[in-house]
């Protein structure tokens, strides 16, 4: 992805030297050569590229490299932290516009799906039901794999979606997002078929509080930590700490999950135009869960929502 986004190659194999006078060499092998020679970066081979990197001093992204390249190809490379995905956090107008259009690909798909949950379907119908709607409103794909949770499978943050069928008074968690030209939505909503019973409008209620709270503190300057807190202390304060056990958000781009994270370790302070995810959940094993989870954008006079979809509890 760092190689697509310096030089516009959206390829499986490819590699960007990057020299300190600014110019820069893109490698890859001969399925994508044609494409490469139509970018504004020069290009060759790549064993060229393996010759230069003998050169004393380069650097190499060492989240990327395997070891065994690593020692291929000479260790006298100087490992380096992310560089590139911190650039890559702020995005510019033309990025933006891709990823409102993959959040809108979303909404709707949700918005024309929402009238077929119904008891009897089972979560992975719903699930493909998600995308191949967000495939017919013009997504490349989904953005990750559905998750459809419904009734105690809701207690999994990261259920994968099976034959188990939708029942009257289950609460549904459907966590989902189109791609669209190469750009990730992200959202979740939970829906309850029937009528709630109290302990599933408290936690619904409670974890919109929370998330309300998280957007609200999403600022540039605002402490990845900082934002964290702000929607986890809503729950920790209602007794369910120990029922939250993830971070609250991600940014999101030509990856799903990207820099900068928001968690209750993660240190460092969001710029303005960032795209980021914030999404608190409460989690009862044996009886269900609720999430909640919007794509916005930082912004100096406030965060901007992409993802529109009601965040109230839809009875069904």
């Amino acid at each position: 992805m760092n190689v697509r986004y310096l030089t516009g190659l959206a390829s499986s194999n490819a590699a960007v030297l990057v020299r300190a006078d600014g110019t820069a060499l893109l490698a890859t092998d001969n399925r994508y050569i044609d494409v490469a020679r139509t970018l504004d970066v020069p290009s060759t081979e790549t064993y060229d590229v393996a010759e230069r990197l003998a050169e004393p001093g380069v650097g190499i992204e060492a989240a990327w490299m395997s070891v065994a390249t690593y020692r291929r190809l000479g260790e006298g490379l100087v490992p380096l932290e992310p560089v590139v995905e911190l650039l890559r956090a702020v995005k510019d107008d033309g990025e933006l516009e891709l990823l409102r259009t993959a959040c809108a690909i979303t909404d709707q798909a949700f918005a024309d799906v929402s009238g077929k949950i119904a008891p009897g379907v089972t979560e992975r119908e719903l699930a493909r039901l998600l995308d191949h709607r967000m495939a017919e409103l013009g997504a490349d794909k989904p953005a990750f794999d559905t998750i459809v949770a419904a009734g105690e499978n809701g207690a999994v943050p990261h259920h994968a979606p099976s034959d188990r069928e939708l029942r009257a008074g289950d609460l549904v968690t459907m966590d989902f997002g189109a791609r669209y030209q190469g750009y990730h939505a992200d959202m979740t909503r939970t829906v309850c078929l029937g009528r709630p019973a109290g302990w599933q409008r408290e936690i619904h209620e409670l974890v919109a509080e929370a998330q309300r709270a998280g957007r609200h503190a999403l600022a540039p300057g605002a402490g990845a930590a900082e934002v964290d807190a702000a929607a986890r202390s809503v729950i920790e304060d209602a007794g369910h700490g120990e029922h939250f056990r993830h971070g609250l958000g991600h940014g999101v781009g030509l990856e799903i999950h990207e820099e900068p994270f928001l968690g209750p370790s993660r240190t460092g302070r969001l710029e303005d135009r960032v795209p980021i995810t914030v999404e608190p959940g409460v989690y009862l094993p044996g009886r269900g869960g609720v999430r909640i989870e919007d794509t916005l954008v930082t912004r100096e006079g406030g965060p901007e929502l992409f993802t529109k979809t009601t965040k109230e509890l839809l009875v069904l």
